[in-house]
Order: C-alpha cells, then sequence, then structure tokens
C-alpha cells in the first residue's frame, strides 16, 4: 500500500511548480512590460492631438495578439505541459498586459473631466485588443492551416 504522505508531497511539488511557473512568467512579463511602457512614453506622443497613455494601449493590444497566437498554437498545433501554459499565459501575459492599469487610467481621465478623451480611450483599448487577438487566430490559421 501507498504512504499517503507520498501523495501530500505530490501534490505539494505540484502547486510549487505551478506557483514558481507563474511567478517566473510574471517576472519577465512585468519587465517587458515596463520596459515596453517606458520605450512607447518616451516620445510623447499626441497622436491627432489626443493626449493618451500610449504605452498601456500598446502592451494590452500586443500582448492580446500575442496570447492569442499562443492559445491558436495551443489549440490546434501543440499541448505544452502545464507549467509550460501557465508561464506564458498566465504569467507571462498575464503580468505583461494591465486591465488594472487601463481602469485606473480611464477612470483618472474621467475624474478631472476628460471626457471624450476617456472614452476614446475605453473604446479604442477594447476594439485594438480584440482585433489584436482576433489578428492573432487569424495569423495562425493562415500560416499552420493543417498542422
Amino acid at each position: 500500500m501507498m504512504d499517503p504522505s507520498f501523495l501530500t508531497s505530490t501534490r505539494e511539488a505540484y502547486i510549487m511548480g505551478t506557483l514558481l511557473a507563474v511567478g517566473v512568467g510574471g517576472f519577465f512579463g512585468a519587465i517587458a512590460r515596463f520596459v515596453t511602457v517606458n520605450w512607447v512614453t518616451q516620445y510623447e506622443l499626441a497622436i491627432g492631438g489626443i493626449v493618451m497613455p500610449y504605452g498601456t494601449l500598446a502592451v494590452n493590444v500586443i500582448g492580446s495578439f500575442l496570447l492569442a497566437v499562443f492559445a491558436a498554437l495551443v489549440e490546434h498545433h501543440f499541448q505544452p505541459p502545464d507549467h509550460v501554459r501557465l508561464l506564458i499565459a498566465t504569467g507571462f501575459f498575464g503580468a505583461f498586459t494591465t486591465f488594472s492599469t487601463f481602469a485606473n487610467e480611464g477612470l483618472a481621465m474621467l475624474s478631472i473631466g476628460n471626457w471624450r478623451t476617456a472614452l476614446f480611450y475605453i473604446a479604442i483599448t477594447n476594439v485594438l485588443c480584440l482585433m489584436g487577438a482576433a489578428l492573432g487566430f487569424f495569423v495562425i490559421g493562415r500560416l499552420l492551416p493543417n498542422a
């Protein structure tokens, strides 16, 4: 008969491995977000006279596209181990993209009465992120249709 402590230690090891995978992915995702946001904001963009948090917009659109690419690959072409999927999808892209910052920036614009810019930012973020995700699935479908 199997020692019950083996099951506990195996479960604990699985949980620790899962947490480690998400944490490592999150570490690199957060750094990638920091670098990307700072790179975009160094140009102090005012596209069409509209000043918005373009860095946050950029990471959310890029992240939506790349997460969809990864999801399409996982769904149709390969099955990575759970810890790899968690490292990339949950850890990296969870930290790279940032809904909370998007929400706070939108609310900050609303709170100072910048309604048009805030509503444009909220709308364009949602539209571009959905388009980015759709494009990610489309690209993989076209590049690897029968794999």
